[in-house]
């Protein structure tokens, strides 16, 4: 299987219906186009450590995916530690109309995203080399996000109280995780609830192989 074949493509659309997402062909072409300029630049830049096309496919467009459920059609999104775009570019693809800022502290990075959504022709959605310190520094984001999520965790408590002064009101944040730590969990809860917030775990499998992930969402509930 090549990336960007209509075998590929198919695989991509199949193991979304799995997951319970329909897309369309429009949404697996761009996903070709991201994966293709993905594999290439990975000869030059480390971007990614997977380079078979049914992982690729799965690990990171599918697992982009799995949080479709809990974004709206609309609104702002901040991905924080993005890489090669994931799930920012993935779920911008699949929700058109949202906007998008894919942060990442390493430049080389960021300048194959911004490769990647000229290619793509992406709108109302922007990549930029800063960490969230930055962003906590800026008036003009504060409570601006109405769904922050990051795949690139060291610490779920540390994410989360870094993403709450820049969540919006009756914002989301978003935590994709493959096991989740139950004293993490605890840290989270002791930390930061308070009872202002809702904290659900959402697990699942990605599609043709043995991984099962999480989803820790946290919503603002006042």
């Amino acid at each position: 299987m090549k990336i960007g074949s209509k075998e590929w493509q198919r695989f991509i659309i199949d193991g979304a219906h799995e997951l319970g997402i329909e897309i369309d062909e429009r949404v697996s072409a761009a996903f070709s186009i991201h994966a293709l300029e993905l594999i290439n630049w990975n000869r030059r830049i480390n971007l990614t450590a997977i380079t078979d096309p049914r992982e690729i496919a799965t690990k990171h467009f599918l697992d982009s995916l799995a949080p479709a459920g809990c974004i709206p059609d609309r609104g702002k999104l901040l991905d924080i530690g993005t890489g090669g775009g994931f799930p920012g570019i993935p779920l911008k693809i699949f929700k058109p109309a949202i906007s998008a800022l894919l942060i990442d502290g390493v430049r080389k990075k960021i300048n194959f995203l911004k490769h990647v959504l000229r290619a793509l022709n992406l709108g109302n959605i922007d990549a930029r080399q800063m960490r969230t310190e930055t962003l906590l520094k800026d008036r003009e984001y504060a409570t601006s996000f109405d769904i922050i999520i990051s795949r690139a965790l060291s610490d779920l408590s540390t994410f989360v109280k870094s993403a709450l002064p820049l969540l919006a009101k009756h914002g989301t944040i978003i935590a994709m995780k493959g096991e989740v730590d139950t004293q993490e969990l605890d840290a989270v809860r002791e930390d930061v609830l308070e009872g202002q917030y809702s904290l659900e775990i959402e697990t699942y499998e990605l599609p043709s192989i043995d991984s099962r992930r999480s989803l820790v969402i946290l919503k603002h509930l006042h």
